[in-house]
């Protein structure tokens, strides 16, 4: 064995790493980078590529004979088609307007390649006036010599979802299905409690007599009060008897009969509603694509053709709008949905105000057609829209027509129109005022510990929620509240020829159904959207109707590319990401609502959904 001594500066040399040259680590992280970026850029070319052929493939929307057009309502349903990202629930939303749905009817009813429609419901978003004018738009279309066949699925079938249902040629369902037919109510919240829990007071001022502006009920009571429940059961009654009637009639059966149902429960599955004679069988999906199949005159060995409804709808919208666009229109209809506010989200009057001075510039356009469906919202708002609806009707006709709710602010809006359409079923009406100012001050100290203190030039320098309002300050606000109210009493009694005594006896924040609405003089027609159109263009002596909407249809790329992927690779847009309960994010909307009041409302009197 031998032996090698190591000195100690070979052993501090040999401890020490060895030195690794600045070549050995750029140029191969260098190219390890733009391989990565290559790659990168190949994968999004490939899905762009991808994107770009899923659309042109849609470009030219061959329809070929014996067609049956697949709809399938299972999701809202707005006043125009919209795609968009839903932060809350995590997923994309894809809205199909009704006016695209209107349109889709009237084209496909004149197509030869057209057979009939499958009309597929799984829980449709909508308003019972919505539901109303697709009824309608179902009639109008089997009138013409075609058919629909509608098919009930899902674990229940609403009253809403079989009321559209109901016009259809023939009815079928799930054989699992539970079925509603228990007629209308509503539920409503209230949050007193959970206000005094968290040490919150509501400082409530309503316009003087708004004994029916109820929308402050859910912060001072913990149930209806007694005007409240009177005109919910008033207006829940009118629009029952209509649903009733109109599905009567479809069913060849009578209200009574339909109302007896109801109040007995005896219609709770799919087959309790073949019994009395609701729908005309069971059947499960396959059972259905054979009937289809046999109505559409499939030979045995043919492959039955559906196309997408709403495909279908929305090109032809879209083509319908780009050449009424190029060839002098002559009715503008322009769209306003959602809660009233200066800017953001829904009916802004920073929107509609500026189409409303478009319009107006543009000379081939001889009328209008104001399509509101809102529950109201802010009343500065409020009144910088009515001023330009207004100054519009003194040029060119403006012809109001309803949605499900044109109310309080929404109905604002519309009193200086030449003519107000509304459904019977529309929620209207709600002439009233009012504000609220929350004080936080309490829970702010109670519950974090926080104090404040001020100081000021003046008594009233300083208007903060964590200092309670005065006597003093809450009789100025009252009196702003009530100069609002009396505004508001003039101007519908400027636009609808009443005096402000008759107003008054008709408003005090009170709703109406659109039925009662035309009793009492605040609506002037029965009908939907199409019926105004038709009013506008009979009232300027238009022979030949060249429609053009506003805000003006745009190529809905992100809605198409969701539908390829829905049709062909039958894959869910939604995200895995958990979303809330559906109960929560309702609760979640109307705090939000809250949160953005400013200043004095002109809104519905209550926030709720109608089964």
């Amino acid at each position: 064995m031998s032996y090698n001594p190591i000195t100690p500066a070979q052993s501090k040399a040999s401890a020490a790493p060895a030195k690794i040259r600045f070549g050995k680590i750029f140029w191969p992280s260098l190219w390890a980078a733009l391989i990565v970026s290559v790659i990168g850029l190949l994968i999004w070319f490939f899905m762009i590529r991808g994107f770009i052929n899923a659309l042109s493939q849609d470009a030219g929307l061959k329809v070929k004979d014996n067609t049956v057009l697949h709809m399938s309502l299972n999701g809202p349903i707005a006043e125009k088609s919209q795609s968009k990202f839903d932060p809350i629930s995590m997923g994309m939303v894809t809205k199909i307007g009704l006016a695209d749905i209107l349109h889709g009817f009237e084209q496909a009813k004149d197509d030869d390649k057209i057979k009939g429609i499958y009309l597929e419901l799984e829980g449709a978003q909508c308003g019972y006036a919505t539901a109303r004018e697709i009824r309608k738009a179902i009639n109008d279309f089997e009138k013409a010599g075609k058919w629909v066949m509608a098919y009930n699925s899902g674990e229940v079938v609403s009253l809403k979802q079989y009321y559209i249902a109901s016009a259809a040629d023939k009815n079928y369902g799930f054989p699992s299905s539970n079925f509603e037919f228990l007629g209308l109510g509503t539920e409503m919240t209230f949050y007193k409690n959970t206000l005094e829990k968290l040490d919150v007071e509501m400082q409530v001022i309503r316009g003087s007599g708004n004994d029916f502006k109820s929308a402050v009920e859910p912060f001072l009571r913990d149930n209806m009060s007694d005007s409240s429940r009177v005109q919910v059961e008033q207006f829940l009654s009118s629009m029952w008897l209509d649903i009733r009637k109109e599905i009567a009639t479809d069913r060849k059966t009578t209200p009574e009969k339909l109302d007896q149902l109801a109040e007995e429960a005896l219609v709770r599955d799919i087959e309790d509603a073949v019994k009395y004679k609701l729908v005309d069988g069971v059947k499960y999906k396959d059972e259905i694509l054979k009937l289809l199949a046999k109505k559409a005159g499939t030979k045995k060995d043919e492959e039955l053709e559906l196309l997408s409804f709403s495909k279908y709808a929305k090109k032809r919208f879209y083509q319908n709008q780009t050449l009424n666009e190029a060839d002098e229109p002559n009715i503008a209809v322009i769209l306003a949905e959602g809660g009233v506010s200066r800017s953001g989200d829904g009916l802004t009057s920073e929107q509609i105000c500026k189409l409303f001075r478009d319009v107006r510039a543009n000379k081939s356009i001889k009328t209008i057609v104001f399509r509101i469906n809102s529950p109201g919202g802010s009343a500065l708002a409020s009144d910088e829209i009515w001023r330009e609806v207004k100054l519009t009707n003194k040029t060119k006709k403006v012809i109001v027509s309803m949605g499900d709710v044109a109310a309080s602010g929404g109905y604002y809006i519309a009193a200086p129109a030449t003519a107000i359409f509304a459904e019977p079923t529309t929620i209207t009406g709600s002439i009233g005022v009012f504000g609220v100012i929350p004080y936080t001050g309490d829970m702010l100290e109670n519950k974090l510990g926080f104090t404040f203190d001020r100081a000021e030039t003046n008594a009233h320098s300083i208007l903060t929620t964590n200092e309670r309002l005065t006597e003093e300050e809450m009789k100025i606000i009252q009196e702003s509240v009530d100069d609002i109210y009396d505004d508001f009493k003039s101007i519908v009694a400027e636009g609808r020829g009443m005096t402000k005594a008759q107003v008054q006896a008709i408003a005090r924040g009170r709703v109406w159904t659109g039925r009662d609405a035309k009793k009492i003089g605040l609506i002037d027609e029965l009908g939907g959207l199409k019926d105004a159109i038709a009013y506008a263009a009979k009232k300027s002596k238009i022979i030949e109707e060249k429609i053009l909407y506003y805000p003006k249809v745009k190529k809905d790329a992100l809605g198409d590319f969701i539908e390829q992927l829905e049709a062909q690779e039958k894959m869910s847009i939604k995200s895995s990401a958990p979303e809330l309960p559906a109960s929560l994010v309702v609760y979640y909307n109307q705090l939000r609502e809250l949160e953005s009041f400013q200043g004095i409302q002109m809104r519905l009197p209550f926030t709720m959904t109608i089964k």
